[in-house]
């Protein structure tokens, strides 16, 4: 059983919490001398929390796209087993795709939410260096796509919601995981999750990278943690194609509107999930009471739907992606065009030249 009282402790900092940290110190040391000392700072630590808490407001109201996936990427923020622990009833995981193994990077199994009965399948990057070896940090291979349609066809047989956790890098690039079909595997997914006739709600809770996050990533629903990211590719990877350098990975980030709150706007996806205040690592409990709060909301929305309704919906929400965006720029430059041809109409015109007699 993990650990869910997530404690940040010297070293889990990012970057630009530097004033956050010394904060805290300062608050541990008073702590410390008023038991040895017997004195009542209470005062003084009072103030220093509300400091810490304006501070942590100042910051984590005006994050960069690249200070959004470095919190995404926090070593102690909730992972899918959290979620399992604490949100879904009476887990039972299911195993295989009946063809090749059980990848651990994908966990697929039954439970209950609210009281709403649910197949969930999630992505696993393990905590500790041994889980985090067996699950290949989180990059599924095929066989863990083909375990995941299974399930989610098993789930559609009994009139089961789908509930899908999208954590991963991206799926596994190893020669074998090509071998045995890895973009066929995403490909079948896309597919058969667009045909379910179920409510199918998917939530990116950390980091949602490339194609291997799309695997499981196709509903009626797309949300986001509020800090997550999804992105077609990681920022280091756009820089290294774009830049040849990965150090400009903030740039590829900013590039890449990756972010929930670009996203949205974008309208790429449904809805923004709120975390608490310094991110979901400082306050794992209140994070999955926003998701199942999320999660149950939808889902009885999703169920007064008819299911031929339901896949008309899911279709035209799939079809629609984007055109929003295309139009907008479209006619961004038709009205560019028209300003270029005005300017070049009121370009007073030069008299012609006429011929010196002699």
């Amino acid at each position: 059983m993990p650990n869910n009282k997530s404690k940040i402790t010297e070293g889990d900092y990012l970057d630009f919490e530097e004033k956050v940290a010394d904060l805290d110190s300062q608050m541990k040391e008073l702590r410390r001398l008023s038991s040895v000392k017997g004195i009542d700072y209470s005062a003084e630590i009072r103030r220093l929390q509300q400091a810490q808490v304006a501070e942590l407001k100042r910051i984590y109201t005006k994050l960069t796209a690249w200070q959004t996936v470095q919190v995404a990427r926090h070593p102690k923020r909730p992972l899918l087993s959290d979620y399992l622990d604490l949100m879904v009833k009476d887990f039972r995981e299911l195993h295989g795709d009946r063809c090749f193994g059980d990848d651990h990077a994908i966990i697929t199994g039954l439970g209950q939410i609210g009281r709403e009965k649910v197949l969930v399948i999630g992505q696993n990057k393990g905590r500790d260096t041994k889980e985090k070896i067996a699950c290949n940090f989180g990059c599924a291979n095929p066989e863990g796509y083909r375990k995941a349609v299974a399930k989610m066809k098993f789930a559609e047989k009994y009139n089961i919601p789908v509930v899908t956790l999208i954590d991963t890098p991206g799926a596994y690039p190893g020669v074998g995981a090509e071998e045995r079909g890895q973009a066929q595997a995403i490909a079948v997914n896309l597919i058969e999750m667009s045909r379910l006739k179920v409510p199918v709600i998917c939530i990116v809770i950390g980091e949602g990278g490339s194609g291997g996050a799309l695997g499981i990533g196709v509903g009626d629903r797309l949300a986001m943690l509020e800090f997550a990211y999804y992105s077609v590719i990681s920022p280091e990877g756009c820089a290294a194609i774009l830049w040849r350098d990965g150090s400009q990975a903030p740039d590829a980030a900013e590039a890449l509107k990756l972010t929930s709150r670009d996203l949205y706007n974008l309208k790429l996806i449904d809805a923004v999930i709120p975390e608490p205040l310094g991110g979901a690592h400082r306050n794992i409990h209140d994070t999955v009471y926003n998701v199942e709060s999320y999660i149950v909301k939808t889902l009885a929305a999703l169920k007064r739907t008819k299911p031929e309704n339901l896949l008309e919906n899911r279709y035209k929400k799939l079809r629609s992606l984007g055109t929003d965006t295309t139009a907008l720029l479209r006619k961004k430059t038709t009205e560019r065009q028209e300003r270029i041809k005005a300017a070049l109409k009121a370009i007073p015109k030069k008299p012609k030249r006429i011929p010196a007699r002699v």
